[in-house]
C-alpha cells in the first residue's frame, strides 16, 4: 500500500477522531448517529495509522509532500 497522506492530513484526522470519541463518550451524540460517527472515527484512526486513504487512490490525490529535487 503506497502512502498518500501527509503529516497535517493525518493530524487533522486524529483530532477529528478524538472529537468524535468525546462526543460519543460524553453522551452528546447517541443512537444511530453515535454508531455512524464511531465508525467514521475508527476509519479516521485506521487511515491515519496506515498513512493511506483509499478514497485518494481513484482520485489520484495525495497530501504527501514530494521529496526535494522531484517535480
Amino acid at each position: 500500500m503506497k502512502r498518500n497522506m501527509g503529516t497535517i492530513d493525518r493530524a487533522i484526522r486524529i483530532i477529528a477522531a478524538l472529537v468524535l470519541a468525546y462526543l460519543i463518550l460524553s453522551g452528546t451524540v447517541t443512537g444511530i448517529v453515535a454508531i455512524l460517527l464511531g465508525i467514521a472515527g475508527a476509519a479516521f484512526l485506521l487511515t491515519s495509522a496506515l498513512s493511506h486513504c483509499p478514497l485518494y487512490t481513484p482520485l489520484n490525490m495525495s497530501t504527501l509532500r514530494k521529496p526535494k529535487g522531484t517535480s
